[in-house]
């Protein structure tokens, strides 16, 4: 049974690279690749989860090959990302293909990018290792989503679930005018802390330093580069693929989020978050196919935590989705079914929250917490 659980244990390390290596073979064996991929992170990644969820969450085994495929997952998959996008882009611009394959191919492409690499993406401008840190931004930057590492690493982290963080779901507000709050709200929440943290240096906000020169240089860069490469057609496929997976990734966050708040303490501050800030999925196979990004409060509570260490922590009062978080995610872009499903838990969890806090008093360190620069997370 031991050697069983450590079998399944290396798979899942591997789960993410699966529908790489079939989109891979998909640009030369055809769509049928691709439907396979689509298949797998689909239907095939929601009873996976059905089953281990059934059967508890698969163990760690913290040895060195363990240890070796969980660093080495993260940087394959973003360089696979960045070798990916235009491959697929040039595939599918040059035609061949029926109507049907043609869709299949582009669904199943778009599903890896916004799924698998901007979970990846987000681990990645986590890490201090630099060269993971920038493989992480510019995953982001491919997609035309640049600002997002800067809006997540100061903004995010610093008010998550609080009227502060444009990332942070409002009880019954719709997905689809969070889309448009979050995406204009993230880019200039992100711009005003890079322009701060370039003032503590004495520098003006459009020094080169400035990281939003890179976010938009290099979206313009990817732009003619697909141009030259895939023609107006390209163009068209590429902007597809980028607006879905930008939405994918502000779905994410939404699900994760939604109706969650911070207290507003006495001072003015907001009491410190804590696991309690924001909804987890303990399913095993997108877990792993997402690189734990479902295991959201451990990943807030703990930020500088790797992804392969981080846990659901349900038994500690962390909120728990009712479905895994790409099932969940398909449901909130229904906002009547959504809030029917949601609304109740939330109305729970303000209740048990509200109980909790019933004598709470914050130290003198976490009250001032949002207030100091250290809180800023520099990845």
């Amino acid at each position: 049974m031991g050697d069983a659980m450590i079998i399944a244990n290396l798979l899942l390390k591997l789960t993410a690279l699966v529908p790489m290596i079939l989109l891979a073979l998909s640009l030369h064996f055809g769509a049928g690749m691709a439907f396979a991929a689509l298949f797998y992170m689909t239907i095939f990644a929601f009873l996976a989860d059905e089953a281990l969820y059934a059967n508890g969450e698969v163990g760690r085994r913290q040895g060195r090959i363990d240890a070796f495929l969980a660093e080495a997952v993260p940087l394959v998959l973003g360089l696979g990302h960045l070798a990916l996008l235009p491959l697929a882009v040039i595939f599918i611009a040059q035609g061949g293909q029926s109507l049907p394959d043609t869709l299949v191919t582009f669904m199943a492409f778009m599903l890896f990018f916004g799924t698998v690499s901007t979970a990846n993406a987000h681990e990645m401008i986590h890490r201090r290792d630099r060269l993971r840190h920038h493989i992480g931004k510019w995953v982001f930057i491919s997609i035309l989503f640049g600002h997002h590492t800067s809006a997540h690493m100061l903004v995010h982290h610093r008010y998550a679930a609080t009227p502060r963080d444009p990332n942070s779901a409002r009880a019954n507000e719709g997905i689809y005018r969070f889309f448009l709050r979050a995406w204009s709200g993230s880019f200039r929440c992100g711009l005003k802390a890079e322009t701060a943290r370039l003032a503590v240096n004495g520098r003006p906000a459009l020094h080169p330093a400035n990281p939003y020169f890179i976010y938009v240089v290099g979206a313009l860069v990817w732009l003619a580069g697909i141009y030259l490469a895939a023609g107006l057609r390209g163009v068209a496929i590429y902007l597809g693929f980028t607006t879905l997976a930008q939405m994918q990734l502000l779905l994410s966050d939404y699900v994760q989020h939604y109706g969650l708040q911070r207290r507003r303490l006495a001072n003015g501050k907001y009491e410190p978050v804590s696991i309690h800030h924001s909804w987890n999925a303990p399913h095993a196979f997108t877990a792993a196919l997402m690189l734990n990004a479902p295991k959201h409060s451990d990943h807030h509570a703990h930020p500088s935590v790797r992804y392969m260490h981080l846990r659901t922590r349900a038994s500690e009062g962390a909120p728990v989705l009712p479905r895994s978080l790409p099932v969940m995610s398909c449901i909130a872009l229904v906002p009547g079914l959504w809030k029917r499903f949601m609304n109740p838990l939330v109305d729970d969890w303000r209740r048990r929250h509200a109980a909790d806090q019933i004598g709470f008093q914050p130290t003198e360190s976490q009250a001032n917490v949002l207030s100091s620069p250290k809180a800023v997370f520099s990845g």
